[in-house]
């Protein structure tokens, strides 16, 4: 598992649809060592830490498998590294291997997997288009949100290293099926309900899919 990019941004106002829009979806590769803190990487703000940033979605990762599954799905002519919102853009990193309380190391920074990233309409943006939303639901990569337990700087070419497994039988992709399917498997959706690490903000939309 290894770094391929880092990216940053700080918040932009456009015009989408005829409103005007502050964001930070747009971000870009950064050269070199770039500093993490408990609240994200440096240069990097969200606009709305209620719903995309504070200390539990400090960091957001997306894996380069899911780029190869978008580039046969739609058509595209900038895949560059950033481009869904990630701050980091990985190699071997995808839902289905990540544990919730995982905890892992890149550079000399310590994250710990939280909860799989659920975007707004702000992802069409970047693309200029306005089905990305409903494509990114219908994939089985959502990507990841960590929660920064030591601070230090990582840069592209780092090593992501799994130092502290949770022990965890439930993985963000399991997290993704129950949001997706609203909850077709209920005994599945028992099981994720029931983890001692399921994220809180989560919980109540999750147990509107109970029947």
């Amino acid at each position: 598992m290894r770094i391929l990019s880092v990216n940053t941004s700080l918040p932009k106002q456009i015009l989408w649809e005829g409103k005007k829009v502050r964001t930070s979806i747009f971000k870009r590769p950064q050269k070199g060592s770039v500093p993490v803190g408990a609240l994200g990487l440096d240069k990097d703000t969200q606009c709305e830490p209620k719903y995309h940033g504070g200390p539990l979605k400090a960091i957001y990762s997306y894996d380069q498998a899911y780029y190869e599954r978008w580039k046969k799905s739609i058509s595209f002519d900038a895949w560059t590294p950033g481009i869904f919102g990630e701050n980091l853009t990985t190699e071997g990193l995808q839902d289905t291997q990540v544990y919730l309380a995982n905890v892992y190391q890149a550079g000399t920074v310590k994250f710990k997997a939280i909860q799989p990233r659920i975007p707004c309409f702000k992802l069409n943006i970047p693309f200029r288009r306005k089905d990305i939303l409903s494509h990114f639901f219908e994939m089985p990569g959502y990507g990841t949100y960590y929660q920064v337990v030591q601070s230090g700087s990582l840069k592209a070419g780092d090593e992501i290293k799994l130092i502290e497994a949770s022990g965890s039988t439930v993985s963000i992709a399991d997290l993704v099926r129950c949001y997706a399917t609203r909850g077709d498997d209920q005994a599945h959706l028992k099981k994720v309900l029931s983890c001692p690490f399921f994220p809180s903000e989560l919980r109540t939309n999750f147990e509107k899919f109970i029947r």
